[in-house]
């Protein structure tokens, strides 16, 4: 049985790691585009856990990051429309 979130939606065991402050704003998304941020996400955590592989190095948290890949991502498909995201 799928896990609730405090919203009793529910969520994904795969996106814990995703902040309810960015859960939030990934809401606001298409399905399509919440699919997208939270995949860039996951996969950008892997692999800039290594402070190294980062820009910014240590200065950049992974978290930091991994919220910028995964805002890049859904920008490359979608664009902000007033206040809906629209695919391009």
């Amino acid at each position: 049985m799928p896990q609730k979130n405090k919203d009793g939606k529910n969520k994904d065991v795969d996106n814990d790691d995703i902040s309810d402050r960015t859960e939030k704003q990934i809401d606001k998304l298409p399905t399509h585009a919440q699919e997208i941020f939270k995949e860039a996400h996951k996969n950008a955590l892997d692999q800039y856990s290594d402070p190294k592989k980062r820009r910014g190095g240590k200065k950049e948290s992974q978290e930091e990051v991994a919220h910028k890949v995964a805002w890049s991502a859904v920008k490359r498909t979608y664009k902000k429309d007033g206040d809906n995201w629209v695919k391009k």
